[in-house]
């Protein structure tokens, strides 16, 4: 962080990176404990539901605008994309998958951007192509065990397609008339929200018995930290810091879920899921940095004129 912060604002930005590295990266294993006695579309549906009605209207009451028709119908699509299908496919993933292997997997996102980014002209260089050779090594090492770590069956298929409905939906968004701020987390939420109850009741979900404490406190953990306060912090980050020290979350979450699932749920820590996570985090971070580095080349001749 440079000198140009206040030491406040320093603070602010540092509790705003420890909120999106241990928040985000301890969803997965909350993800997990509400899937104990909560369907995995009936509780996405209900936690998006809650948190977006709930952002949307503390943004109203403080004068934020009502996104146009076409900002909303434009929310709706990435939504669907990001919510529906990115998160919802973790979701149906962690019910016989671990919380780890989940966020390593996840944490190809920047990978699937910027392979799928080509279709739209973004061709990747040399260190990106690169980038996305460790990164997706790492699932092929995921892939290679057997067990838990074994990313075979419908669990495992809708857990590889899940970084990729995000990707398409991060993709999109740029091309779309989006809300702006966190107008746009509200709507995405709001509408992903009902679809998802949608998608519950087409899979016949419902409560097989009664819904445990730990459950619903798990519940109520992802609505509030997960949902709300960690998508606040995101944005704070996206407007007052450099893009790459904001997404620096994409290196942390996969550890930080590891180690909160190996503690707190006793899932193995294997060399293989530690290799497969060193290689994704690799992989995301070349990706990353050589991706600043464009950015920085293409802005670098504007402000020399």
């Amino acid at each position: 962080m440079s000198s140009e912060f206040s030491s406040s604002k320093r603070a602010w930005i540092v509790v705003a990176l420890l909120s999106v590295y241990v928040i985000w990266g301890s969803t997965y294993y909350a993800m997990r404990v509400a899937l104990t006695t909560l369907p995995p579309f009936l509780m996405s549906a209900t936690r998006f539901s809650v948190a977006g009605l709930v952002l949307f209207s503390v943004l109203r009451i403080r004068g934020v605008r009502s996104p146009k028709p076409r900002e909303w119908l434009a929310a709706a699509a990435v939504g669907t994309l990001l919510l529906v299908m990115g998160n919802g496919l973790v979701v149906l993933a962690e019910r016989s998958i671990d919380s780890g292997t989940a966020a390593t997997v996840v944490a190809t996102v920047p990978l699937w951007v910027a392979g799928l980014g080509w279709f739209w002209g973004e061709r990747p260089k040399a260190w990106e192509l690169l980038g996305l050779a460790f990164g997706f090594a790492g699932i092929v090492v995921l892939n290679g065990g057997n067990g838990d770590l074994s990313l075979r069956g419908v669990d495992g298929v809708a857990l590889c397609l899940s970084p990729v409905a995000w990707a398409v939906g991060s993709l999109w968004s740029r091309r779309l008339p989006m809300p702006s701020g966190p107008m746009n987390s509200a709507c995405q939420m709001t509408l992903a929200g009902p679809l998802m109850f949608l998608v519950a009741f087409a899979r016949g979900e419902r409560l097989q018995g009664p819904v445990s404490g730990a459950s619903l406190a798990a519940l109520g953990y992802l609505i509030v930290f997960g949902s709300l306060i960690a998508f606040s912090a995101y944005g704070y980050l996206l407007s007052e810091t450099r893009p790459l020290l904001a997404i620096s979350y994409a290196y942390v979450n996969p550890l930080v879920a590891l180690a909160l699932g190996a503690a707190l749920g006793g899932e193995p820590l294997s060399p293989r899921k530690l290799s497969a996570c060193a290689l994704a985090t690799v992989g995301v971070l070349v990706v990353t940095l050589s991706r600043q580095r464009r950015t920085l080349a293409r802005t670098e001749p504007a402000r020399a004129r």
